[in-house]
């Protein structure tokens, strides 16, 4: 069961998986969500920001359009607020597991980390506008920079945050660390720039210990 901090509790569970762009997430979101399925599980897989009609024209907007940092993370949590309020709850409510390709670790470490915002004023947002629910588990993909960069490099026009300099995702990096190393029981920090066997043999490993505890 899913427990937020205000004490509700959902019968579903919820999974997210975060990393800079080029860690990977992709691939190993679409594993999971089979794997999870092929076990019988009912799932919903889902992504930020997006997941909704409404938020995925923000992501347009997000992806595409220059903005100041204070209006592209009013508009980060605008589009979770959509996101939680008619796909991630109403799932998690019903018994669904909710596999997300990022959730709020990114807000904290894009926004606070590589944009320079800082966790404290991202922990104020979240308190005031975003619903209390933490994921059961996080994956993080971690891969040095140049790792990244090859991966992405000719595979499609970049957005503008794939665009940013190196500063902005090594920033971004240490931030996600943090992150991991506040909460090391629900984030799991997967050694990204490994083979791909490799990185898949981890994350059955960690998948199986995660459903004999659940």
């Amino acid at each position: 069961m899913t427990m937020s901090p205000t004490g509700a509790v959902y019968p579903g569970r919820f999974i997210t998986l975060e990393g800079v762009d080029g860690a990977g997430k992709s691939t190993h979101t679409t594993w999971l969500v089979d794997t999870l399925q092929e076990r019988g599980f009912d799932v919903v897989s889902t992504r930020e920001p997006g997941g909704t009609p409404l938020g995925e024209r923000l992501r347009e907007l997000l992806l595409t359009q220059d903005m100041g940092l204070d209006t592209e993370t009013l508009l980060m949590f605008a589009a979770r607020s959509e996101h939680l309020q008619h796909v991630i709850v109403p799932a998690l409510a019903r018994g669904a597991w909710v596999v997300c390709d990022r959730y709020t670790d990114a807000t904290y470490a894009y926004q606070g980390g590589g944009r320079g915002l800082g966790a404290a004023r991202v922990a104020l947002l979240e308190q005031w506008l975003q619903p209390p629910l933490r994921p059961d588990l996080t994956w993080l993909f971690d891969v040095p920079l140049a790792v990244a960069r090859a991966r992405m490099a000719g595979e499609r026009q970049l957005d503008r945050f794939e665009q940013e300099a190196e500063a902005f995702f090594e920033r971004t990096r240490t931030a996600y660390h943090a992150r991991a190393a506040a909460e090391p029981g629900r984030m799991h920090i997967i050694d990204a720039s490994r083979p791909l066997d490799e990185v898949r043999r981890a994350l059955e490993q960690d998948l199986l210990q995660f459903l004999a505890n659940t």
